[in-house]
């Protein structure tokens, strides 16, 4: 059954994840941003200690938000693209990249060929991590992606579980702001508030719109609140100990207020 075939009953949430792992197979095709991997170049300068990577558009995650990276277990959450596992590997830790779409994956696997590095990947789910033992991860990198889930708090809680206490979680995710307002007025330079929150790409648009996004294999987006997205790393057990916002340039919402966000999390070493 196609994605448009769903659109009568919406898709359920194993329909959006095979639906959102063929888009972005298409966005490796059509070169998209976030699926063009790094430079040997870039590779040779992290194995020279000169490295940064991000969680949000723009802004390089602080060195400080780091633990030992030399033999750490590193997992980059729905992080494939060949972009934040490549650089952590080259700058000495053990990394598995695990994505929900195979061509994401096959470019970490491109730059592990090329630049002689030692990087794992895994296909599956960013909800569901049971393929991981409990306490596995010193470190999750979970660049800007839990949009493209209905509901993220079993992205935190699977984070929780396969973190070793003490581990850290490094996220990137969307102020919903962003989903508040017309987008494609916003285009033309009109902040326009049509959305209610949380937004949802199935629910929100109208169903001719929804047609001509899913027609052209774009990912379906999900506006999660600041009570599911920083709540739910809370609720989960983590302790935020980092922030920062970020901005897209470009975005005309971002002129007036940031709208991306990255939060530092720990999970305790003593459970209550």
């Amino acid at each position: 059954m196609t994605a448009l075939c769903c659109l009568g009953n919406i898709m359920n949430t194993d329909e959006i994840r095979r639906y959102n792992a063929r888009a972005w197979d298409k966005a490796v095709e059509r070169s998209s941003r976030w699926t063009t991997p790094v430079t040997a170049e870039e590779i040779a300068a992290a194995r020279q200690g000169k490295w940064q990577i991000v969680l949000t558009p723009t802004r390089p995650v602080p060195h400080t938000w780091f633990p030992p990276l030399a033999g750490a277990d590193v997992l980059c959450l729905a992080g494939g693209g060949g972009q934040q596992g490549p650089i952590l590997a080259a700058v000495g830790a053990n990394v598995t990249v695990f994505d929900n779409s195979p061509q994401q994956l096959a470019q970490d696997r491109f730059v592990a060929r090329r630049d002689d590095l030692d990087v794992r990947t895994v296909e599956g789910d960013m909800r569901d991590l049971t393929i991981f033992a409990a306490a596995t991860f010193d470190l999750i990198v979970h660049p800007t992606s839990n949009l493209f889930v209905p509901d993220v708090r079993p992205v935190w809680r699977e984070c929780f579980r396969v973190l070793r206490p003490g581990g850290v979680l490094l996220a990137g995710f969307c102020n919903p702001i962003l989903y508040l307002f017309d987008q494609e007025l916003a285009d033309d330079g009109v902040l326009q508030v049509r959305h209610t929150l949380p937004y949802s790409d199935l629910t929100s648009l109208t169903d001719a719109e929804r047609a001509l996004y899913l027609a052209d294999l774009q990912p379906l987006e999900f506006g999660h609140t600041l009570t599911d997205q920083i709540g739910g790393q809370l609720d989960a057990g983590f302790v935020l100990t980092g922030f920062y916002e970020d901005i897209w340039p470009g975005v005309k919402l971002n002129e007036y207020t940031p709208t991306y966000i990255a939060t530092r999390a720990v999970k305790p070493t003593a459970q209550p």
